[in-house]
C-alpha cells in the first residue's frame, strides 16, 4: 500500500479527508461540543492563562471599578446585614480564625473555573472557614466561550460545588462577569447567554438539589443577558458594586441576597454583606430560605399617597437624618427627603419609594434600641393588631409584640426586625 508521503493523485485526498471526517467525530463526541459548534464562528478562545487571578469581582476591577470603601460609607445601607468575604487563589493561606474574631459570618471560596481548572487554594479555604466557624459555600467562575453550562457545571459539582443540609453550607455559586480573555459576552448574544445559564443552573438544581446563587454586576447582566428577568423566582443575587449602596438590581430581582461592596477591607479578599439575620442566613444554608427579603410584597409608595406606609417611610427617614413631620401624608416635602436619600445612596432618585429603596432605608432594631425606627415598628405593629406604646424605646412590650407577629408569620422568632421581620410589617 502506498505510503502517505509518496503517493500523489486523489488518494491522499481521500485518506486526509478521511482523517478530518475521523477526527471532526472525535470532536462533536466531547463535553461542550454543542457550544463549540456555536463559537466556530468566533474563533477559537485563547488560552486560560491566569486563573488564580480570575475571582469575583475581577472583571469589575479590569473595568475600572476596583475601590475600597470606608465602613461609615456602606453603614446606612448595610444596615441589617451580616459581614462576610469571598476569596481565591489569589488569596492563599487565610487566618480564618482572625477572620472570624473580626466579625465574618460568611464566606464564599473559588473552587472551579471552565472545565479544566480546580483552585489549589480551595480545600485549606473551604475547610478552614468551616473549622472556624464560619457558613460558607463555594463558587465556579464561569467562561461560556470553552464549553456548554452543563458541563461546567457537571466539573464544578465534581469538584467542591457540592451542597448539604448541614445548616454551614451555602447554595452553590455561579460567577458570571465581564471576561478576562476577550469580548465582554464571551462572544455569546443575549439569548445565547441566557441558554447557557439556565442550563448551568439546571445542572447544579439537578446534582446537588439548589439552584446557584448568581453573582453579577447590573451592567454586565443587562449589556449580556438583555436584563433578563426569569432567574429572579429561583436563584438568590450576588450582586457586585464598589459603591454607598447595592443600587439598581438586575430585573427579576427586588432584593439582594448578597452585596460584595469592597474588593478589600478589614477582611482577606472581597468584602461582602449578607442581606439579613444570622437566623436568615443559617434558613438559606439549610434550604429553607431564598432572596431575603421575599422579592415579592415590597410596596410602592409616592407622591399623593397617604396611611401607615407612608408613616412608615417618614420614621426611617428621620432616622436616616431627615426631619420630617410624621403625619402620613406624602407630600412634596417627603418627596425632597426621598429623592435626596435616593442620591446619597446611589439609587435612581426618582422619589418613589419600591423595592430598593425600602432595603436601603431598612434599620435592624431590637431590645434597647431607640429612635424613630423603633417608633416606625411600633406604629406598623400596632397596625398589624398589638397595642404598644408608640415612644422609640424598644422595651419588653415591643419585643413579645414583634415575636409574637414573627410567629404568627412564619418567621424566626428571635424579637429583632431585621429586613424578613420589615417586609412583613411593611406589605
Amino acid at each position: 500500500m502506498p505510503t502517505v508521503g509518496r503517493t500523489s493523485g486523489r488518494r491522499p485526498f481521500a485518506y486526509a479527508a478521511g482523517l478530518l471526517v475521523t477526527s471532526l467525530a472525535l470532536l462533536l463526541s466531547l463535553p461542550g461540543a454543542a457550544t463549540a459548534q456555536s463559537a466556530a464562528g468566533r474563533g477559537t478562545p485563547p488560552p486560560i492563562t491566569h486563573p488564580d487571578a480570575d475571582h469575583a469581582g475581577s472583571g469589575l476591577q479590569r473595568q475600572g471599578g476596583s475601590g475600597v470603601l470606608a465602613q461609615p460609607s456602606v453603614a446606612a445601607a448595610a444596615a441589617g446585614t451580616l459581614a462576610g468575604l469571598d476569596v481565591s487563589s489569589y488569596q492563599g493561606v487565610v487566618d480564618w480564625a482572625a477572620v472570624r474574631s473580626n466579625g465574618a459570618a460568611f464566606a464564599y471560596v473559588k473552587a472551579t473555573e471552565g472545565t479544566t481548572y480546580t483552585s489549589p487554594s480551595y480545600s485549606g479555604q473551604y475547610t478552614g472557614s468551616y473549622n472556624a466557624g464560619l457558613i460558607r459555600g463555594a463558587y465556579h467562575f464561569a467562561l461560556p466561550d470553552r464549553s456548554n453550562g452543563t458541563a461546567q457545571a457537571d466539573w464544578f459539582v465534581g469538584h467542591g460545588g457540592g451542597w448539604s443540609a448541614d445548616g454551614r453550607t451555602l447554595p452553590p455559586a455561579l460567577d458570571i462577569e465581564y471576561n478576562p480573555y476577550g469580548a465582554t459576552c464571551y462572544g455569546l448574544g443575549q439569548s445565547a447567554m441566557v441558554s447557557w445559564i439556565r442550563a448551568f443552573s439546571d445542572e447544579v438544581r439537578a446534582k446537588t438539589g439548589r439552584y446557584p446563587m448568581i453573582y453579577t454586576t447590573t451592567d454586565w447582566w443587562t449589556t449580556c443577558t438583555g436584563n433578563n428577568g426569569s432567574f429572579g423566582a429561583t436563584n438568590p443575587l450576588w450582586i457586585a458594586r464598589y459603591a454607598g449602596s447595592p443600587g439598581t438590581l438586575p430585573a427579576g430581582w427586588s432584593a439582594q441576597t448578597i452585596w460584595q461592596y469592597a474588593d478589600s477591607g478589614v477582611f482577606p479578599g472581597d468584602q461582602d454583606r449578607f442581606n439579613g439575620s444570622l437566623a436568615d442566613l443559617q434558613a438559606l444554608a439549610l434550604g429553607n430560605g431564598g432572596t431575603p427579603p421575599p422579592s415579592a410584597g415590597w410596596p410602592t409608595v409616592q407622591q399623593g399617597q397617604s396611611g401607615r406606609q407612608v408613616t412608615t417611610v417618614q420614621y426611617l427617614l428621620n432616622a436616616h437624618g431627615a426631619s420630617l413631620a410624621v403625619d402620613g401624608v406624602f407630600g412634596s416635602g417627603t418627596g425632597s427627603a426621598v429623592r435626596s436619600f435616593q442620591s446619597s445612596h446611589g439609587l435612581a432618585a426618582d422619589g418613589v419609594v419600591g423595592p430598593a429603596t425600602w432595603q436601603a432605608l431598612l434599620v435592624t432594631v431590637q431590645q434597647g434600641s431607640t429612635g424613630p425606627a423603633v417608633s416606625a415598628v411600633q406604629a406598623e405593629l400596632n397596625a398589624h393588631g398589638a397595642s404598644v406604646a408608640v415612644d422609640g424605646v424598644f422595651g419588653s412590650g415591643t419585643g413579645s409584640a414583634v415575636r409574637s407577629f414573627q410567629s404568627s408569620h412564619g418567621l424566626a422568632v428571635d424579637g429583632v426586625v431585621g429586613p424578613a421581620t420589615w417586609q412583613a410589617l411593611v406589605s
